[in-house]
């Protein structure tokens, strides 16, 4: 594949692909711009190569993921200053016509992002991949470095896992 041609690529998935380093980062943005860029800086300097045996989205997910790995062993060594900026989630998003509806939605936003932090980070990855990225599960599997029948098995208790997380909140939510 020529430079022009994986620029063309990375340009035409840079949206899925910043999503995925958001997950990948535990949504922390500025770390999550960090770990995008030093993929991006990896493909282009030809130490990630594409080599045609997955979907060009499956293998740049993976070398996201492994860059967002990497920088979480450099920050775990203390390499890095600890991180003071909190990621302004929905910053500069006007709310919705009505208040009581705006502030149902972000409850439940709240609820799934509290639920989604509390799997174990395969099943949260592979959950992401799925739903988010619209992979398969098979292709999710390649993304992650396992096999498919591993990733169905995490995609079922991830799935399963969930369900029981937000309906234990929703049961204690209070009077209606």
């Amino acid at each position: 594949m020529t430079a022009s041609e994986l620029e063309t690529e990375l340009g035409r998935h840079h949206r899925a692909a910043f999503g995925w380093a958001l997950a990948c980062c535990g949504w922390d943005r500025p770390t999550a711009e960090d770990v995008l860029q030093a993929a991006y800086l990896k493909i282009l300097a030809g130490r990630a190569r594409f080599g045609g045996r997955a979907q060009f989205r499956t293998w740049l997910f993976g070398v996201i993921r492994r860059t967002a790995a990497e920088e979480r062993r450099r920050r775990a060594l203390g390499r890095f200053l600890p991180l003071s900026r909190l990621d302004g989630h929905g910053s500069g998003l006007a709310p919705g016509p009505d208040p009581a509806v705006a502030a149902a939605q972000a409850d439940a936003n709240a609820r799934l992002v509290a639920a989604l932090r509390a799997l174990p980070r395969r099943q949260r990855e592979l959950l992401h991949l799925v739903f988010y990225h619209e992979l398969s599960i098979a292709e999710a599997a390649g993304v992650l470095g396992v096999g498919v029948g591993t990733a169905r098995t995490h995609y079922q208790r991830g799935k399963a896992r969930l369900r029981a997380l937000l309906g234990e909140k929703e049961e204690y939510a209070g009077p209606g």
